[in-house]
């Protein structure tokens, strides 16, 4: 879905054990409101879905190569599989993501907000008051 400051995806993943790989529903979504980062919610049996921010350069950046250090961790093992490594205080997971519709979000965040220009979309004096309070 793309509504012209905002779009969205649902995709399947595979969540990957030590055992065994499992089937696992995501969303993805973006807004110019906040052009530098890619929500992704993970449906994962809860009430509420798990959320991660992932830089959108480094989600772009990690269909071509293994990128990102710490608790995020993109790399491709080959042209069809994205995989997602996830780390927090509470575990890992390693998730693999299908490269065409991750390739095909990330074409339509960039028709919202063109890359280079995330800073023309910073509405640096609201993020200040909201931080300070």
């Amino acid at each position: 879905m793309n509504n012209g400051s905002m779009t969205s995806s649902e995709l399947g993943l595979r969540l990957v054990t030590q055992q065994e790989t499992l089937p696992l529903a995501a969303s993805l979504r973006y807004s110019e409101d906040d052009p530098y980062a890619v929500r992704f919610a993970f449906h994962v049996g809860l009430d509420e879905p798990v959320e991660w921010v992932f830089a959108r350069d480094l989600l772009s950046a990690g269909i071509h190569d293994s990128r990102g250090i710490g608790d995020v961790r993109i790399w491709p093992s080959s042209d069809e599989v994205l995989n997602i490594e996830l780390t927090s205080p509470f575990g890992q997971a390693h998730f693999e993501a299908p490269v065409a519709e991750i390739s095909d979000f990330l074409r339509r965040t960039f028709e919202i907000v063109p890359a280079g220009q995330e800073n023309g979309r910073v509405d640096v004096d609201a993020a200040l008051s909201e931080l300070l309070g």
